[in-house]
């Protein structure tokens, strides 16, 4: 496991109908860390659709990929999640919805996402100790100039922007799209949507690995 060059904590979904769904709209099944045929659409390039996401696989992030602090191994950052899971209980909501986050689709919550926020933020701080702080040319990929003071200051505190107060629960389905496309995917997306869990329950966190390739993959998915 050590081979890994990056580590992430995400919601992934358990065997079933959602996560076929999701491995087969994307392309890649992060499980078997290998490629899955994708459904085809009338008029539309589904692959060039999901290229973005399809190296992460089908996920909500949690702890956004990072390196292994200096002095640490993968069997610290294991122990480490297990422990966390041990303590962390299983959180609840009505459903999905499909969303329009700026120009891409995604699956967001329902109902009240408090206690998944709460969740979120303890998988981030409590597993920074393992964490490597970001290097400049990886601080640079983030593009700074473009976020707010605040993302800024969660970005060197944690080394993602999108965490504590601006955290939002995410499954992402394609890149940036224009209005008009993004219009038809979801027309296209919607009686596909049957197989979406109600309620939704997050009951695990899955630890992933980004191999030489860029390419993610389940290591383990451990139950709160």
């Amino acid at each position: 496991m050590d081979h890994y060059r990056r580590y992430a904590l995400y919601y992934t979904p358990p065997p079933g109908e959602f996560a076929d769904f999701g491995a087969s709209w994307l392309g890649w099944d992060a499980v078997r860390g290998a490629p899955a045929p994708q459904p085809v659409l009338p008029g539309l390039d589904i692959a060039v659709l999901t290229a973005e996401p399809r190296r992460y696989g089908f996920h909500a992030t949690l702890k956004a990929p990072f390196r292994l602090a200096e002095g640490q191994r993968a069997g610290d950052l294991i122990e480490g999640v297990e422990a966390l899971a041990a303590q962390l209980r299983p959180v609840t909501l009505d459903g999905l919805a499909l969303t329009r986050i700026g120009p891409f689709l995604a699956l967001t919550p329902r109902g009240d996402e408090v206690p998944l926020n709460v969740l979120a933020a303890q998988v981030v701080e409590r597993l920074d100790p393992l964490r490597a702080p970001l290097t400049e040319a990886e601080r640079a990929r983030r593009n700074p100039d473009r976020l707010t003071p605040r993302q800024r200051a969660l970005l060197d505190a944690w080394g993602y922007p999108y965490v504590m107060d601006e955290f939002r629960f995410h499954m992402t389905l394609t890149g940036a799209l224009d209005a008009a496309t993004l219009d038809t995917v979801a027309a296209l997306l919607a009686p596909r949507l049957a197989v979406v869990p109600r309620p939704f329950i997050l009951d695990a966190l899955s630890l992933m690995g980004e191999d030489a390739t860029g390419r993610v993959r389940l290591i383990r998915r451990l139950s709160l």
